[in-house]
């Protein structure tokens, strides 16, 4: 039989049993339960002790009534319920003692199914934003995720943290591969030749623009080039392109041909690096967004996990998308005018090509997680039970 079911099973037919069980169980609620059955009996179980019912208080043994009033309850939310599975599910406890022990494992469950599910929902918007050319469906999706993650980790009793996991994920199945539409590699090579072709270019970008923001990778290696030669503030044109490409060995392992090169540069067409650049960063966050929901969905399939790794770890996997999310941030914050193609001053690069160079070399650091906001926390019991399982 499934784990996930026995204890569910177990947790419910504990309560029957034991009605005093449910002062140790208020961390749990109906919609931790898998079954729409078992959903509707830990209801009516809450419902029947906030309105005072008499086997609560009860002296002796347990009046029938509990049992049969409580499936009368359920039954009223849900279909094909009757006293024939109460007695199966009261067959099901072991000890009834052990109610928070099964309670938390309901739990567990609950929060591997939440995080999938929320990272099913993740990908769904960030697909549809990268076919309409959008960020802002994703960029929501993922603060609802990021909330859920240090929600259930207050719930569990653990403290939320992104830790990488210790070994890589088996791959998660029945997940479609990221959109690429040529649409954005041709918005690459477009701004690969604005910058190499237009003076002072680079300076719109290299603030918050990254070889990794190219969906195809040898774009990025011609964009580490050009940024390269802005970084030491050497002049950038299709000969000092070419260049930099042969230092760094893009022709000799067949990459790009030096044809393929100046093909690049006489295809720009009237445009500003800016505004190819927002184009090619709008693909870059929504491809992000894609492989973080894959990641997080991977984990969430992992059953060996338990629930304190897969919230840490989930919020790692969530960690690129934080910091492309943070480059956009800046990247349309701060849209300066196209500088002027001035000359460099005898006495060293303009100041304007200098701040981006540093900003270039400044590690960004990681946005950290949001500190839960709200109020109480994880009940001991969950704490207590919890130990030895982080």
């Amino acid at each position: 039989m499934n784990p996930l079911l026995s204890a569910e099973q177990a947790v419910l037919g504990a309560v029957l049993l034991d009605p005093d069980q449910l002062s140790d169980l208020d961390w749990l609620t109906p919609d931790h339960f898998y079954r729409p059955i078992h959903q509707a009996l830990f209801g009516a179980f809450r419902k029947l002790r906030s309105g005072g019912h008499p086997a609560l208080s009860a002296d002796g043994p347990l009046p029938l009534s509990w049992v049969t009033d409580v499936v009368d309850e359920a039954g009223l939310h849900v279909r094909g319920l009757d006293a024939a599975y109460a007695h199966t599910l009261i067959q099901a406890c072991p000890r009834t003692e052990h109610a928070p022990v099964y309670g938390r494992m309901v739990l567990e469950g609950a929060i591997h199914r939440t995080v999938a599910q929320h990272a099913i929902r993740l990908h769904q918007i960030a697909r549809a934003d990268a076919v309409q050319g959008l960020v802002e469906g994703a960029l929501r999706t993922a603060d609802v995720l990021n909330g859920v993650l240090t929600d259930l980790a207050r719930r569990w009793g653990t403290d939320p943290r992104p830790v990488a996991p210790t070994t890589a994920p088996a791959t998660a199945t029945d997940v479609p591969p990221p959109v690429h539409s040529e649409q954005v590699v041709e918005d690459e090579r477009f701004l690969l030749a604005v910058l190499a072709e237009q003076p002072g270019a680079m300076d719109e970008v290299v603030a918050w623009l990254r070889p990794g923001d190219f969906a195809d990778p040898a774009h990025g290696r011609l964009y580490r080039c050009l940024g390269a030669l802005h970084h030491r503030a050497e002049p950038i044109d299709r000969i000092t392109f070419l260049w930099e490409a042969q230092r760094r060995g893009l022709l000799a392992d067949g990459t790009f041909s030096g044809e393929q090169l100046t093909a690049i540069c006489d295809g720009m067409v009237p445009g500003s690096a800016d505004w190819f650049g927002h184009r090619v960063m709008r693909a870059s966050l929504t491809r992000t967004a894609l492989a973080s929901a894959h990641a997080i969905r991977t984990l969430a399939e992992n059953e060996v996990l338990g629930p304190g790794q897969l919230i840490n770890h989930a919020l790692h996997a969530l960690g690129p998308l934080d910091e492309v999310r943070a480059r956009w941030v800046t990247a349309n914050g701060s849209r300066a005018p196209m500088p002027s193609a001035s000359a460099p001053s005898a006495g060293g690069p303009p100041p304007a090509r200098v701040q981006a160079a540093r900003a270039r070399s400044t590690p960004h650091p990681a946005a950290s997680p949001p500190t839960p906001t709200g109020p109480g926390s994880a009940p001991a019991v969950a704490r207590k039970h919890s130990r030895g399982h982080p």
